[in-house]
């Protein structure tokens, strides 16, 4: 029995791993954040194997059904629509669950938007803070608040209906002039990189309200 977290594409196929695919073959299930898409990536990869939902709205109900499958014996791959489980994705209830259970989890390394987008910024990476994403609501302003007072690099994701409103957030809190970077469709096609001050980088996405679009990850620079 053991409990396998798959990284699977952002975008470019060719970024799915050797071991990954050769994992996802052997296993006995596979647990998915999206069936469809999932479904979609295991037939280009040639794989057959049953497939199983666990996402937000069902995970804490989906974690009691994997255990009791993995306490029989099972090997079950986890795997999220992109990316690494766990990191703004489904996974960490089932994993600290498998820890209580004393049932291994394996973690295979692989895609995860946040490390290309810190690498690229070019600002200091040697310490980070990942914020995940902001609160929508509750609690958005305090979190912006003590951000502004961080001392290293900051990584957090963004949905594209959302970017213009929390790029005007960071600059009234942060100040017009603290250093962006913006990735958005990291690995895809149309991957593009926006680096400059707040001001700078809010004013290029309200004049190309097209390039509001795909997932975005913000690196923002530490307090000089």
């Amino acid at each position: 029995m053991k409990l396998y977290l798959v990284p699977t594409p952002l975008g470019n196929l060719e970024d799915m791993t050797l071991r990954a695919i050769r994992v996802l073959k052997e296993v006995d299930l596979i647990l998915a954040e999206d069936t469809r898409n999932s479904g979609q990536l295991l037939k280009h990869l040639g794989i057959q194997k049953p497939l199983f939902a666990h996402h937000a709205h069902n995970e804490h109900a989906g974690v009691a059904g994997a255990i009791k499958w993995l306490k029989e014996g099972k090997q079950i791959a986890l795997i999220s629509d992109a990316g690494t489980p766990g990191i703004s994705d489904p996974g960490y209830l089932l994993v600290k669950a498998c820890w209580e259970a004393n049932i291994p989890v394996e973690t295979l390394p692989g895609p995860t938007a946040l490390i290309p987008a810190l690498v690229n910024a070019g600002f200091p990476c040697d310490r980070f803070v990942f914020e995940g994403f902001l609160p929508q609501k509750k609690g958005r302003l305090t979190r912006l608040k003590a951000m502004a007072e961080e001392s290293r690099t900051q990584v957090l994701y963004e949905s594209p209906h959302r970017i213009l409103k929390t790029l005007q957030q960071l600059m009234e809190v942060f100040g017009p002039e603290r250093p962006i970077l913006v990735a958005r469709e990291l690995s895809k096609l149309h991957e593009q990189l926006h680096r400059g001050s707040l001001e700078q980088v809010l004013a290029y996405f309200e004049q190309h309200p097209e390039k509001q679009k795909g997932e975005m990850v913000l690196v923002i620079s530490a307090i000089d």
